[in-house]
């Protein structure tokens, strides 16, 4: 009988850690292998070479028009930003992408051009989470630096640029338009994207109608295209 009890004890004993276990993986919840910025930013990729799984979780702030299923995105959290080509979404949910908006994109980190993207990307909205509109960055001083790229898919602003050249996609209105500034003697390509910003929208007319002198201030999406090709979505004269 003390042979039977001193068993029985053991076993209850075991039993009792091993619940201890599970309680403590349920108070510090699974590990749904959601990265922070720097985690993703620190993901090393080359072009060309092999795409790296992530899983981030981060707030809208524009997107490129919806087609085929599939969606291109401009997103940001309080530590940097992401871009996501062309990732899966019904028109539905397209709808629902509205600025602020938090969601979880699981995809592949790559890069093209100098571009770091997340691709073959699908998300999932978080419910009840709260919203983020990402301030503008007055990023002047850093257009020619190295560390602008740090910088990359952010939302900025670039001011007292002069207009050097004015290019419509296809050589007429109704695609891109390509606009290369100068400032301190450089000169950089920046893009009014027609998939972003429309070809009625007050942006894509107002560069239309510049001309090669002009001093403008710039805000967009910090793009990067063998350097950095910032989407532009607004543009003031001066």
């Amino acid at each position: 009988m003390k042979k039977f009890l001193a068993i029985l004890l053991v076993l209850c004993t075991v039993m009792m850690f091993a619940a201890c276990g599970q309680n403590n993986d349920e108070s510090t919840g699974n590990d749904d292998g959601v990265m922070s910025y720097a985690e993703y930013a620190a993901i090393e990729v080359v072009e060309g070479g092999d795409q790296v799984p992530v899983v981030v979780e981060c707030y809208v702030q524009n997107h490129q028009s919806w087609w085929d299923n599939k969606i291109t995105l401009y997103a940001q959290d309080k530590d940097g930003a992401y871009f996501m080509y062309e990732m899966a979404c019904t028109e539905a949910d397209a709808a629902k992408l509205t600025p602020g908006t938090k969601i979880r994109v699981t995809g592949y980190k790559t890069v093209w051009a100098g571009e770091y993207e997340i691709v073959d990307a699908t998300f999932e909205f978080i419910k009840d989470a709260d919203t983020y509109i990402a301030p503008v960055k007055d990023l002047t001083d850093k257009l020619g630096a190295e560390d602008l790229i740090n910088y990359q898919n952010q939302f900025a602003s670039f001011k007292g640029l002069t207009v050097s050249k004015i290019e419509y996609q296809g050589g007429q209105p109704g695609k891109d338009i390509y606009v290369n500034v100068t400032l301190n003697g450089k000169e950089y390509s920046f893009c009014v994207e027609s998939y972003l910003t429309g070809t009625d929208s007050d942006v894509y007319k107002t560069v239309g109608a510049l001309a090669v002198g002009d001093v403008i201030d710039v805000e967009g999406f910090v793009y990067w295209y063998n350097g950095v090709n910032t989407h532009i979505t607004k543009v003031v004269k001066k």
